[in-house]
Protein backbone atom coordinates (compact mmCIF):
# COMPACT_ATOMS: atom_id res chain seq x y z
CA UNK A 1 0.00 0.00 0.00
CA UNK A 2 1.25 3.14 -1.16
CA UNK A 3 1.68 6.11 1.14
CA UNK A 4 -1.16 8.13 -0.86
CA UNK A 5 -3.71 5.25 -0.30
CA UNK A 6 -3.07 5.28 3.06
CA UNK A 7 -4.11 8.97 3.80
CA UNK A 8 -7.06 8.24 1.55
CA UNK A 9 -8.24 5.59 4.21
CA UNK A 10 -7.42 7.81 6.94
CA UNK A 11 -9.50 11.10 5.74
CA UNK A 12 -12.38 8.56 3.98
CA UNK A 13 -12.86 6.76 7.82
CA UNK A 14 -12.96 10.35 9.57
CA UNK A 15 -12.60 13.30 8.51
CA UNK A 16 -11.35 15.02 12.21
CA UNK A 17 -8.09 13.20 11.21
CA UNK A 18 -7.39 15.39 8.38
CA UNK A 19 -4.89 17.62 10.10
CA UNK A 20 -3.10 14.11 10.58
CA UNK A 21 -3.29 13.42 7.05
CA UNK A 22 0.41 14.35 6.60
CA UNK A 23 1.93 12.53 9.31
CA UNK A 24 0.09 9.08 7.95
CA UNK A 25 1.20 9.71 4.38
CA UNK A 26 5.20 10.24 5.92
CA UNK A 27 4.79 7.38 7.91
CA UNK A 28 3.52 4.42 5.53
CA UNK A 29 6.23 2.49 3.83
CA UNK A 30 6.74 2.39 -0.03
CA UNK A 31 8.49 0.68 -2.30
CA UNK A 32 10.09 2.34 -5.97
CA UNK A 33 8.64 -1.20 -7.39
CA UNK A 34 9.17 0.68 -11.17
CA UNK A 35 12.43 -0.16 -11.51
CA UNK A 36 11.45 -4.16 -11.40
CA UNK A 37 11.01 -7.03 -14.50
CA UNK A 38 10.55 -10.19 -15.01
CA UNK A 39 12.84 -12.39 -13.68
CA UNK A 40 14.65 -9.91 -11.42
CA UNK A 41 16.05 -11.59 -8.33
CA UNK A 42 15.22 -9.88 -5.17
CA UNK A 43 17.81 -10.70 -2.29
CA UNK A 44 16.83 -9.98 1.64
CA UNK A 45 20.14 -8.51 3.84
CA UNK A 46 20.51 -10.82 6.53
CA UNK A 47 20.24 -10.13 9.80
CA UNK A 48 22.88 -10.85 13.01
CA UNK A 49 20.95 -13.61 14.82
CA UNK A 50 19.29 -16.54 14.54
CA UNK A 51 19.05 -18.66 11.59
CA UNK A 52 19.69 -15.61 9.89
CA UNK A 53 23.02 -15.16 11.01
CA UNK A 54 23.91 -18.26 10.90
CA UNK A 55 23.27 -18.55 7.23
CA UNK A 56 25.86 -15.65 6.57
CA UNK A 57 28.34 -16.72 9.10
CA UNK A 58 29.19 -20.13 6.95
CA UNK A 59 27.92 -18.48 3.45
CA UNK A 60 29.21 -14.92 3.19
CA UNK A 61 31.45 -14.26 -0.14
CA UNK A 62 32.06 -10.72 0.18
CA UNK A 63 31.46 -8.00 2.94
CA UNK A 64 29.20 -6.13 0.45
CA UNK A 65 27.07 -9.10 0.01
CA UNK A 66 24.65 -10.43 3.18
CA UNK A 67 21.88 -12.32 2.01
CA UNK A 68 19.33 -15.18 3.68
CA UNK A 69 17.09 -14.82 1.40
CA UNK A 70 15.65 -14.56 -2.48
CA UNK A 71 12.93 -14.66 -4.89
CA UNK A 72 12.03 -14.32 -8.33
CA UNK A 73 9.73 -11.39 -9.79
CA UNK A 74 6.93 -12.39 -11.89
CA UNK A 75 4.98 -9.45 -13.44
CA UNK A 76 1.52 -10.02 -14.78
CA UNK A 77 -0.83 -7.61 -16.14
CA UNK A 78 -1.66 -5.02 -13.45
CA UNK A 79 -0.22 -7.10 -10.53
CA UNK A 80 3.80 -8.05 -9.72
CA UNK A 81 4.08 -11.61 -7.78
CA UNK A 82 7.43 -13.20 -6.53
CA UNK A 83 8.01 -16.56 -6.55
CA UNK A 84 10.23 -18.09 -3.46
CA UNK A 85 10.38 -20.96 -0.82
CA UNK A 86 10.06 -19.60 2.40
CA UNK A 87 9.52 -21.32 5.87
CA UNK A 88 5.77 -19.83 6.22
CA UNK A 89 3.90 -21.19 2.97
CA UNK A 90 6.69 -23.16 1.41
CA UNK A 91 6.81 -22.61 -2.35
CA UNK A 92 4.46 -20.17 -3.46
CA UNK A 93 3.28 -17.29 -5.68
CA UNK A 94 3.09 -14.49 -3.11
CA UNK A 95 2.14 -10.88 -3.98
CA UNK A 96 5.10 -8.31 -3.91
CA UNK A 97 3.53 -6.16 -0.89
CA UNK A 98 3.25 -9.08 1.22
CA UNK A 99 6.57 -10.24 0.02
CA UNK A 100 7.71 -7.02 1.18
CA UNK A 101 5.92 -6.81 3.97
CA UNK A 102 6.90 -10.34 5.40
CA UNK A 103 10.74 -9.90 4.25
CA UNK A 104 11.65 -6.49 6.09
CA UNK A 105 10.04 -6.14 9.48
CA UNK A 106 13.52 -5.64 10.55
CA UNK A 107 13.97 -2.98 7.99
CA UNK A 108 16.27 -4.29 5.22
CA UNK A 109 16.07 -2.96 2.06
CA UNK A 110 15.41 -5.17 -0.48
CA UNK A 111 18.89 -5.43 -3.32
CA UNK A 112 17.35 -6.28 -6.76
CA UNK A 113 19.49 -8.28 -9.47
CA UNK A 114 19.04 -9.04 -12.93
CA UNK A 115 20.28 -11.36 -15.27
CA UNK A 116 22.91 -9.85 -17.59
CA UNK A 117 21.46 -9.20 -21.29
CA UNK A 118 22.75 -12.44 -22.91
CA UNK A 119 20.96 -14.89 -20.54
CA UNK A 120 17.58 -13.04 -20.82
CA UNK A 121 16.19 -15.38 -23.29
CA UNK A 122 16.49 -17.88 -20.21
CA UNK A 123 13.34 -16.17 -18.13
CA UNK A 124 9.99 -17.30 -19.66
CA UNK A 125 10.61 -20.71 -19.47
CA UNK A 126 12.56 -20.57 -15.84
CA UNK A 127 9.50 -18.45 -14.63
CA UNK A 128 7.11 -21.58 -15.61
CA UNK A 129 9.47 -23.83 -14.26
CA UNK A 130 9.86 -21.82 -10.56
CA UNK A 131 5.32 -21.75 -11.00
CA UNK A 132 5.73 -25.88 -11.74
CA UNK A 133 7.18 -25.81 -8.14
CA UNK A 134 4.69 -23.89 -5.86
CA UNK A 135 3.09 -25.75 -3.77
CA UNK A 136 5.75 -28.24 -2.54
CA UNK A 137 7.14 -28.03 0.82
CA UNK A 138 10.14 -26.18 2.81
CA UNK A 139 12.88 -27.46 3.36
CA UNK A 140 14.08 -27.52 6.73
CA UNK A 141 16.76 -30.14 6.65
CA UNK A 142 19.11 -27.56 3.96
CA UNK A 143 19.63 -31.19 2.24
CA UNK A 144 18.69 -31.05 -1.52
CA UNK A 145 16.11 -33.58 -2.53
CA UNK A 146 12.81 -33.60 -4.47
CA UNK A 147 10.18 -33.17 -2.77
CA UNK A 148 10.98 -30.03 -0.55
CA UNK A 149 13.11 -26.90 -1.46
CA UNK A 150 14.64 -23.60 0.54
CA UNK A 151 15.03 -20.24 -0.74
CA UNK A 152 18.26 -20.21 -2.97
CA UNK A 153 17.58 -24.66 -4.00
CA UNK A 154 14.13 -22.87 -5.56
CA UNK A 155 15.15 -20.29 -7.85
CA UNK A 156 19.05 -22.77 -8.59
CA UNK A 157 16.49 -25.23 -9.86
CA UNK A 158 14.18 -22.62 -11.74
CA UNK A 159 17.15 -21.60 -13.95
CA UNK A 160 18.64 -25.18 -13.97
CA UNK A 161 17.90 -25.55 -17.06
CA UNK A 162 20.36 -22.69 -18.30
CA UNK A 163 23.00 -23.04 -16.05
CA UNK A 164 22.92 -19.77 -14.56
CA UNK A 165 23.79 -20.65 -10.97
CA UNK A 166 25.60 -23.47 -10.48
CA UNK A 167 25.71 -25.85 -7.01
CA UNK A 168 28.78 -25.80 -4.68
CA UNK A 169 29.97 -28.21 -1.88
CA UNK A 170 28.23 -26.48 1.19
CA UNK A 171 30.17 -25.54 4.60
CA UNK A 172 28.96 -25.10 8.00
CA UNK A 173 32.64 -23.85 9.11
CA UNK A 174 32.76 -20.88 11.12
CA UNK A 175 35.58 -19.22 9.04
CA UNK A 176 36.51 -17.29 12.04
CA UNK A 177 37.56 -19.72 14.21
CA UNK A 178 37.70 -23.26 11.56
CA UNK A 179 35.71 -25.12 13.09
CA UNK A 180 31.77 -26.19 12.83
CA UNK A 181 29.15 -23.26 13.46
CA UNK A 182 27.60 -23.65 17.14
CA UNK A 183 24.27 -23.19 15.20
CA UNK A 184 24.33 -25.55 13.05
CA UNK A 185 26.22 -28.10 14.96
CA UNK A 186 23.24 -28.11 17.50
CA UNK A 187 20.67 -27.53 14.62
CA UNK A 188 21.54 -30.88 12.73
CA UNK A 189 22.13 -32.66 16.45
CA UNK A 190 18.52 -32.02 17.06
CA UNK A 191 17.14 -33.35 14.10
CA UNK A 192 19.41 -36.64 14.21
CA UNK A 193 21.24 -35.81 11.27
CA UNK A 194 24.48 -35.83 10.27
CA UNK A 195 26.16 -31.76 9.07
CA UNK A 196 25.71 -32.03 5.68
CA UNK A 197 29.69 -30.62 4.58
CA UNK A 198 30.57 -31.15 1.58
CA UNK A 199 27.45 -32.30 0.08
CA UNK A 200 25.94 -30.30 -3.04
CA UNK A 201 23.54 -27.10 -2.22
CA UNK A 202 23.69 -23.69 -2.68
CA UNK A 203 22.73 -19.97 -0.69
CA UNK A 204 21.74 -16.42 -1.64
CA UNK A 205 25.43 -15.32 -1.22
CA UNK A 206 26.41 -17.69 -3.57
CA UNK A 207 24.00 -17.21 -5.97
CA UNK A 208 24.65 -13.16 -5.69
CA UNK A 209 28.18 -13.89 -6.37
CA UNK A 210 27.09 -15.03 -10.19
CA UNK A 211 29.08 -13.33 -12.58
CA UNK A 212 25.68 -13.83 -14.85
CA UNK A 213 24.03 -11.51 -12.86
CA UNK A 214 23.98 -7.79 -12.34
CA UNK A 215 23.11 -5.55 -9.04
CA UNK A 216 20.61 -2.85 -10.61
CA UNK A 217 18.72 -1.10 -7.85
CA UNK A 218 17.41 -1.21 -4.36
CA UNK A 219 13.46 -1.27 -3.21
CA UNK A 220 13.95 1.06 -0.11
CA UNK A 221 11.56 1.27 2.55
CA UNK A 222 13.14 4.64 4.01
CA UNK A 223 12.51 6.50 0.81
CA UNK A 224 8.71 7.48 -0.76
CA UNK A 225 8.00 7.51 -4.16
CA UNK A 226 5.42 8.94 -6.07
Amino acid sequence: MNGLRCMRRIIKSNPVYLIFALFFFTSCKTYNTSILENGDLLFVPSVDSGLSGAINNVTQTEKKTSYDHIGIVKKEKHHIYVLHAAPKGGSQKQKLSHFLKEQTKSGQNIDVYRLKSEFRSAIPNSLRKAESLVGKHYNFDYILNENSYYCSDFVERAFREYQIFKLEPMTFIDPKTGKTNAFWEKFYKDRNLKIPEGEPGCNPNGLAASNKLLKVGILSSKQSYR
